[in-house]
């Protein structure tokens, strides 16, 4: 039986990743901060210890490993953007990939490849006729943007990268949003839809890039599964669309015709969200062809698809 060895266990996609890992017949163990408050284990679900300001790490975690999955970050639009929380969105990715790798470097190990997050804030902001315009979309190639995500993103992705130069196959996927009924965007997206407001942010044009929690939970599959992926993509859908498109679609499929759309203006999402604003105003339509090249079918090409799906 083989072993993938998880960090962001946990969270939206590691639960998910989990428990479709489980169906596959693979073993999983999640690395935890406190194992001893793990006492409910699913079967095939086992618990190892790791602190990142100690940099330690259950060493019998990484023996038993033939894969890992590195998911483990602080969430990056759960708070407002203060310094610190800046600082906790990029070392909670950077510490823990050091972490990794240096245990990879000093320990015997077995494992085969590791399949990394990252995110298309990579990518930045697009304007009108530039990358992330739906004829344009951005591409693997394409270099980071000089804000705030493009610089975590691209300091996570560096601080994993070492794992290739010890022989170990490197994957990194640039995630979208991701839809999932147990958490995440699409829970806040429904919030204004129990009352019948399909709210609209800013203008509406913004492309946005998403994909469907069973897909990512796929890639990550495939990802292991499947020795010509190496290096990065796009885990994106085939199908972005703007603001304004997802959040009535998202409408008719909860409320039918029984919804009022409403247009959020700029300034108030400033003031509520800070500088994590941006990152809902923005446009970014991101390539998947990529991915599709390696021989990678999406389950939910489309939004409709999706949301059907999720109802």
């Amino acid at each position: 039986m083989r072993t993938v060895l998880i960090t962001g266990g946990s969270g939206l996609i590691g639960s998910a990743l989990t428990r479709a890992l489980l169906k596959k017949n693979y073993s999983v163990i999640i690395l935890t901060r406190n194992k001893g408050k793990r006492n409910r284990a699913l079967p095939g679900v086992s618990y190892a210890e790791w602190n990142l300001e100690a940099q330690t790490i259950d060493s019998s975690a990484i023996s038993q490993a033939d894969y890992i999955v590195h998911l483990a970050g602080a969430g990056i639009a759960d708070k407002r953007w203060t310094s610190k929380r800046k600082r906790e969105i990029i070392e909670s990715r950077t510490l823990s990939s050091h972490l990794i790798v240096k245990f990879l470097n000093e320990h015997a190990n077995k494992v085969q490849a590791v399949v990394s997050a990252s995110g298309i804030g990579w990518y930045g902001a697009a304007t009108f006729g530039d990358k992330g315009t739906d004829t344009n979309p951005f591409v693997e190639t394409d270099p980071a943007a000089d804000d705030f995500l493009g610089s975590a993103c691209k300091q996570w992705e560096a601080s994993i990268d070492p794992v290739a130069s010890i022989g170990k196959r490197l994957v990194k996927f640039r995630t979208a949003i991701v839809l999932s009924n147990e958490g995440g965007a699409l829970k806040e997206f429904r919030k204004p839809l129990r009352f019948g407001i399909a709210a609209i942010l800013g203008s509406g044009k913004q492309t946005m890039s998403w994909i469907h929690i069973d897909d990512i939970v796929s890639l990550y599959i495939y990802a292991i599964e499947n020795e010509m992926l190496n290096g990065v993509y796009n885990a994106v859908a085939p199908q972005p669309l703007t603001n304004k498109k997802f959040t009535l679609q998202l409408a008719r499929s909860m409320r039918g015709r029984f919804f009022v759309p409403i247009f959020v203006p700029s300034f108030i999402l400033e003031l509520a969200l800070g500088d994590v604003s941006s990152e809902v105003l923005k446009t970014a339509a991101v390539s998947c062809e990529k991915v599709k090249k390696e021989g990678y079918t999406f389950l939910y090409p489309s939004i409709v698809a999706a949301l059907h799906h999720l109802k």
